[in-house]
C-alpha cells in the first residue's frame, strides 16, 4: 500500500476545513486537484475517509481513525526532523572537552556558562589530563577539543589562541608569605611547594625551574597525584603552598587565600589555545569553536591551505 507523506498531509489538511475549496486555499492548490488526490488515497486504501455532500465535507468512521493516526505520524516525523536540524546546526548532541586546568572560574568557566545558555540541549563532558593525554585523546577521537596551556608540542593540526592566566599561589592564610598582596618567583625559592603530577602541574613545576634559574631541587617540589580540591585541602592544613592557575581560584577552602605570582614588571601569564581535528565533523564542535572565534579571531589557515 503506498501512502506517502503528502498524502497524510492533504488527508489531514483537507479534514480540518469544512470543505475542499477552503482546504484547497490552504494548501494553495486547485480544488479539483485536491478532489483528485483525496479519491486517489481512497482508492489506495480501499475506504472511504469523507462524505461529500452539497454542505461539504466530513469524515467517515474509518476516515476519523486514518487522520488521528496520520496526525501522530506527521508529528512524529516533523519531531525527528527538527531533532536532526538541531543537531547539524549543533544544538543538539554531545561536546568532549579537554580540560587542562580547572574551569572553575575566570575565561574558561565563563566559556562553559555561556556555551549552556546557548546550546541548553547540548550534553558536555569534560576530561580532565597533562597536555600528553589530551593530545593523543585528541588524534584518537576520544576528545572534540582540548584546551590548554600554549605549549601543544607535537601537535599539528588545528590550533587557536585563546586567553592568558594568571599564575597563582595558593597559601595558607598564616603563612608568611599570605601577608603580601603579590609575591615573587625568589620567595618560592626556599618552600616545599605542592604540585600536581596531572594537568597542569608538569606545566607548572617547568616554569618554577625556569624563574628560580633551576635552583629548585627535589626537596622543592612535593608532588600529589591527587584532584585540586585534595591539593587544597593539604594547604588549609599547612602541608605548603600550591600554584595552580587563575582559572582554578573558583574553589573556597577554609585558611586558604590566593596571590598572584609576579615578575620583576607584573603578574607571570600563561596562555591557552585550543586544539582540534580538522576531520572533525561535530556539529557541535563548530558551535563551540564559532562561539569562541566571536572574541578569539582565528587568522591561522587551515591546513593545506596556506
Amino acid at each position: 500500500m503506498d501512502v506517502e507523506l503528502r498524502d497524510f498531509r492533504l488527508a489531514v489538511t483537507a479534514s480540518q476545513h469544512r470543505s475542499l475549496r477552503q482546504a484547497a486555499e490552504a494548501l494553495n492548490i486547485r480544488q479539483s486537484t485536491l478532489s483528485r488526490r483525496l479519491r486517489d488515497i481512497e482508492r489506495r486504501l480501499g475506504v472511504v475517509l469523507f462524505e461529500r455532500t452539497n454542505g461539504g465535507t466530513r469524515l467517515t468512521t474509518m476516515g476519523l481513525e486514518f487522520i488521528v493516526s496520520a496526525e501522530r505520524i506527521l508529528d512524529e516525523v516533523d519531531a525527528e526532523l527538527r531533532r536532526l536540524k538541531s543537531r547539524s546546526g549543533g544544538e543538539l548532541g554531545l561536546l568532549t572537552i579537554g580540560v587542562h586546568a580547572s574551569p572553575s572560574a575566570g575565561n574558561m568557566h565563563a566559556t562553559l556558562v555561556d556555551y549552556r545558555r546557548r546550546f541548553p540541549d547540548v550534553e558536555v563532558r569534560t576530561v580532565d589530563g597533562s597536555h600528553d593525554r589530551l593530545l593523543r585523546a585528541l588524534a584518537g577521537n576520544a576528545i572534540d577539543i582540548a584546551i590548554m596551556t600554549g605549549q601543544a608540542t607535537g601537535w599539528n593540526d588545528r590550533m587557536l589562541p585563546l586567553w592568558g592566566e594568571r599564575v597563582i599561589a595558593a597559601l595558607h592564610d598564616r603563612h608568611p608569605l599570605a601577608g603580601q598582596t603579590r609575591i615573587r618567583w625568589t620567595q618560592l625559592a626556599d618552600e616545599r611547594v605542592l604540585m600536581p603530577q596531572q594537568g597542569p602541574g608538569p606545566e607548572l613545576e617547568r616554569l618554577l625551574v625556569a624563574k628560580l634559574r633551576n635552583t629548585v631541587g627535589s626537596e622543592h617540589v612535593v608532588h600529589q597525584d591527587a584532584s585540586l580540591d585534595r591539593l587544597l585541602s593539604l594547604v588549609s592544613a599547612g602541608y605548603g603552598p600550591l600554584l595552580m592557575f587563575e582559572g582554578a581560584t573558583g574553589a573556597r577552602y577554609d585558611s586558604v587565600v590566593y596571590r598572584e605570582v609576579w615578575e620583576d614588571d607584573g603578574p607571570t601569564r600563561v596562555n591557552f589555545m585550543a586544539c582540534w581535528r580538522d576531520a572533525n565533523s561535530n556539529p557541535t564542535l563548530q558551535s563551540f569553536l564559532s562561539m569562541l572565534r566571536e572574541h578569539h579571531p582565528d587568522l591561522s589557515p587551515e591546513p593545506g591551505r596556506a
